[in-house]
């Protein structure tokens, strides 16, 4: 019979039910292989892969860097871009027409979205934030419900080579503030509600507050997506209707270049125990990183998508 041996000391092992092992992707002798694999050559291991997975513009010479530990850098000499990868490979290997998201909104109404047709709406809100003067190094704060409108500002981002920072809704003004003012965003992208529970909650008034607690000059944008048509304040120029800002926007957009040690976005902590810390994750690293996990993980290769 198992016992617990002490509150910070734990021994026992807890093997998962056989019939869950038998339906892994990886199986167990794969995965030693791989780890043998790394553990022989690990950047070779790595640069394998990131030649395997990742679509280049410019090939990296060198997968490792470790000239000036602890700060290593993975690719540096390479050129991709992240939204390419994600958007524009799948337009041309039979995936232009699958599903690349299914949402469920708040009131249970189900919306598809295809390949081509985030490729066209990233590429519209691409085009409509370089109009604004947003670039590639310049940070956006996302402070957006659940949507694909989410994912369309994210991608637009990456597109252009601007940093994002989703910043959790249910944050409030203070926390927001500490985020626009550490990151020095140059827009924010909200909603003028979200939808939680059946309820609508505020987001551009909790950004308004924000802005109104001083230090977040920087801000030339607040860019807002109409989810409930609930007032808000509106302050033109500074605000948009996102709607508004794409309605005239060209549907192709060229991806913006970037190094593979570019800052692709900024995920702060939660502050509980101190200051928010921004870990910020590189453009290839992260791209690598999620392609693999698609297939090892989940099993999904580029041309078995929905």
């Amino acid at each position: 019979m198992s016992t617990i041996e002490s509150v910070s000391t734990e021994s026992r092992i807890f093997e998962p039910p056989r019939e869950f092992v038998a339906q892994a992707n990886v199986k167990k002798a794969d995965f030693d292989a791989l780890n043998a694999h790394a553990a022989k050559d690990f950047a070779g291991f790595w640069a394998k892969h990131a030649r395997d997975e990742v679509l280049w513009h410019k090939p990296f010479s060198k997968s490792l860097d470790e000239s000036k530990a602890p700060f290593y850098k993975w690719f540096e000499d390479g050129e991709l871009n992240v939204s390419y990868n994600c958007l524009d490979r799948n337009l041309s290997n039979g995936n232009a027409e699958k599903v690349a998201i299914i949402f469920e909104a708040d009131d249970g109404a189900v919306t598809k979205v295809t390949y081509r047709d985030l490729y066209h709406r990233v590429c519209r809100l691409a085009n409509g934030l370089k109009s604004l003067g947003i670039k590639k190094g310049d940070r956006v704060l996302i402070y957006i419900p659940m949507s694909i409108e989410g994912v369309v500002a994210m991608q637009a981002c990456a597109r252009i080579g601007a940093t994002h920072s989703v910043v959790f809704g249910g944050f409030s003004a203070k926390s927001l503030q500490e985020r626009i003012i550490d990151a020095g965003a140059v827009a924010v992208i909200t909603a003028d509600e979200q939808a939680r529970g059946g309820k609508h909650l505020p987001l551009k008034v909790i950004v308004d507050e924000a802005l109104g607690m001083g230090g977040c000059e920087s801000i030339r944008n607040v860019i807002i997506y109409k989810r409930t048509g609930g007032n808000i304040a509106f302050s033109p120029p500074r605000d948009l209707w996102l709607h508004e800002l794409v309605a005239k926007q060209a549907d192709t957009c060229e991806p913006e270049w970037v190094g593979a040690e570019h800052p692709l976005f900024i995920l702060y902590t939660s502050g509980s125990t101190g200051k928010p810390k921004g870990v910020q994750h590189s453009s290839g690293g992260f791209l690598l990183w999620a392609m693999l996990t698609m297939r090892w993980v989940f099993d999904v290769k580029p041309t078995d998508l929905f």
